[in-house]
This record gives structure tokens, C-alpha cells and sequence, in this order.
């Protein structure tokens, strides 16, 4: 069981080592921590909950080189994210702003927790109703 264990933990830690081609990195280490801070907060669109750096998707090898590009043609790290943005979306972001279009992803994590909350508030009510010794309590 243990080794099960590892070998699942060795695939899911390599795989984000592994997504980054040495052909794809920059020489100069700061431009190099530049791309990798902001392909941190791009979403891969294909694995979904994984950043672009994170990923061996092909579209997140395409929004790595675009993310260099852009870096290398000496645009600002806001110009970059506004320049992905306007090609995928506000969901190419990790954390998304909040407006019309992506209220739903923010409220619906609070709605759940919500309703979570009553849930569970109900059950432990009903709980604290019931005694011990198998007859319920009545409350006028």
C-alpha cells in the first residue's frame, strides 16, 4: 500500500516538473521568474484547475510561449495578462475579477457554504432534540 501511495504522490509532484520544456526557458533567470509568476495565475483551459506552468495540455504549452513572447517583446506583466485575456477570456484566470460575467464563480462557493451551514445547523438542532434514552423532547 505504501508503495501505491508514493508512486501516485511521484506522479502527481512530477507532472507539474515535467510540464516545462527546457527549449521553452529563458536564459536571463529574471525573465525567467517573470514568465513563471504570471503563467502561475493563468488557468490551463484544458486540465482546468491547473496553472499553464502546471500542465502538459498542448494550449498550455501554446499560452507558455505566448507568455514569453509577450515577455521578450517587453510588455508589462498587466499588458500580458489583458492580451491572454482578450483571447480566452476572464476564465484563463486563476482568480478571475469579479463582474457580470464571472459573479457565478464567485457566490456560488458562499451559496454552498450556505446552505451547508443550514444543513447542518438543522441536524444538530434536531439532534440536541432527541434524548438519550430514546424519547423525544417536546417543545411548546
Amino acid at each position: 500500500m505504501m508503495r501505491v501511495l508514493v508512486f501516485i504522490v511521484g506522479l502527481v509532484c512530477g507532472s507539474s516538473v515535467a510540464a516545462i520544456e527546457a527549449v521553452e526557458m529563458f536564459d536571463d533567470p529574471e525573465k525567467e521568474a517573470r514568465a513563471r509568476d504570471i503563467g502561475s495565475q493563468l488557468r490551463c483551459l484544458v486540465c482546468r484547475n491547473q496553472s499553464i506552468f502546471d500542465s502538459n495540455a498542448g494550449l498550455a504549452y501554446d499560452l507558455r510561449v505566448a507568455v514569453r513572447e509577450r515577455i521578450q517583446a517587453g510588455d508589462s506583466d498587466p499588458a500580458i495578462f489583458r492580451y491572454v485575456q482578450e483571447r480566452f477570456g476572464d476564465y484563463v484566470l486563476l482568480e478571475p475579477p469579479v463582474n457580470r460575467h464571472t459573479v457565478v464563480l464567485w457566490l456560488t462557493p458562499i451559496v454552498l457554504m450556505g446552505i451547508g451551514s443550514v444543513v447542518l445547523g438543522r441536524y444538530v438542532l434536531s439532534r440536541q432534540r432527541f434524548q438519550p434514552n430514546g424519547s423525544h423532547e417536546t417543545r411548546t
